[in-house]
């Protein structure tokens, strides 16, 4: 990879920690428990597309109890309190800034199959759009909602409104498919999915007009997305083309040494789930595009940083949805890696225990951890939008 790409990329990433899960730790005190998109390549970007969309119709919707059998049940459940944590820092933004009542209406690009409706309901938005390039994950999505609503409503009345339909989100005017087109949105999550749209400039082009153009000003688009600058840094690392571990694995097939902005690809791997291609993010190309829409960068921070600031307000939470395992696995329970696998966490006990004070720690295995800290988590604010004597928007960023 070329020095002007790395110093691109990679510029305020320098104080990422990614090299130890022992961040993950957590005490334990019981014993028990665009105004025209540029054109873009259809034929190889349709087939794209239709890969991805087979790619999650064809992943099997588990049972809770298959789920938890899963090698990386903790990191999914870490993963998954990281966007709670994300969805509440900013649904609380922008309840500050409103009047008690007011609407708060959300579009969750690419929802997959609706493994956040329960992040909106308790987070007290009014409407949500629900978009997916899969169908058969957004018709189970949409299943939830009703069983969501049914549930609801005999006990408090009617959970928010929403509505669904299935598109590419990289390809498709959004807007056009609202039932109201004239809508106006005040946060778009974005989760695990955007980096797909940087397969080209179009594409690219094409999501984020989507996240922004409905957005009110000082409303906000959330993302968490692979973090480029490490992916770049472990296949340097590695000096391979293939990298990974025994949960995951990384291949590029693209020109490692000076990847493209656009279309960077590689296939990834992860335990359990058949690899699919994903693109890298090059994230001062990013910023460069939101701007153009009136998306001014507010924030982005890795996931280990993102845990340690969001840990004194979401501990509780944190145990609630299992996040972290216990070590050293109590009763009957068998931890999910190796022995080797926790060497932090043994670490990270002998320093801290006091008598009996400190008998286990939450923590992940390293393999879990290593994937983890694959990701990002960013956010960008809509700016105040003016008009020029063309008629043409003009942001205030």
């Amino acid at each position: 990879m070329s020095d002007e790409y790395e110093e691109s990329a990679v510029n305020s990433d320098d104080d990422n920690n990614t090299d130890s899960p022992a961040q993950a730790n957590v005490e334990n005190e019981s014993d028990s428990d665009a105004e025209s998109e540029p054109a873009v390549k259809r034929p190889k970007v349709e087939d794209h597309t239709k890969l991805v969309a087979t790619h999650y119709n064809e992943i099997e919707e588990k049972g809770l109890a298959e789920r938890s059998q899963s090698r990386i049940v903790f990191m999914r459940n870490f993963n998954n309190w990281i966007k709670s944590m994300l969805i509440n820092e900013y649904l609380n933004k922008l309840k500050a800034s409103q009047k008690l009542g007011s609407p708060l209406r959300v579009l969750d690009m690419c929802c997959g199959k609706g493994g956040d409706l329960l992040k909106w309901e308790k987070g007290g938005i009014t409407h949500l759009i629900c978009t997916d390039i899969a169908d058969v994950s957004l018709e189970q999505c949409e299943s939830r909602y009703k069983k969501l609503n049914n549930r609801f409503d005999n006990r408090f009345g009617k959970v928010f409104t929403a509505e669904f339909f299935a598109c590419d989100s990289t390809l498709v005017r959004l807007r056009e498919r609202y039932k109201d087109p004239s809508m106006e949105l005040h946060l778009v999550s974005c989760q695990f999915a955007f980096h797909y749209c940087f397969e080209s400039m179009g594409q690219a082009e094409c999501m984020i007009r989507n996240a922004a153009e409905c957005l009110a000003p000082d409303g906000y688009f959330i993302a968490t997305i692979p973090d480029a600058n490490e992916i770049m840094r472990r296949q340097r690392q590695a000096g391979n083309r293939s990298f990974g571990n025994d949960v995951y694995n990384i291949e590029f097939i693209c020109d490692t040494e000076k990847p493209p902005l656009f279309g960077a690809k590689y296939k990834f791997k992860l335990e359990g789930v058949v690899d699919c291609p994903e693109f890298l993010v090059h994230f001062p190309t990013l910023v460069k595009l939101c701007k153009k829409y009136g998306l001014k960068l507010e924030s982005k921070v890795g996931f280990a940083d993102y845990f340690q600031k969001s840990l004194p307000d979401g501990k509780g939470l944190l145990s609630r949805m299992q996040a972290l395992e216990t070590y050293p696995a109590q009763k009957n329970a068998k931890l999910v890696g190796k022995d080797e696998d926790y060497a932090h966490a043994q670490e990270y006990l002998g320093q801290n225990s006091k008598g009996d004070r400190f008998k286990v720690v939450g923590t992940l295995s390293k393999p879990e951890w290593e994937v983890a800290t694959l990701y990002l988590v960013c956010a960008f604010r809509k700016c105040k939008t003016m008009w020029d004597a063309e008629g043409k928007p003009v942001y205030d960023c």
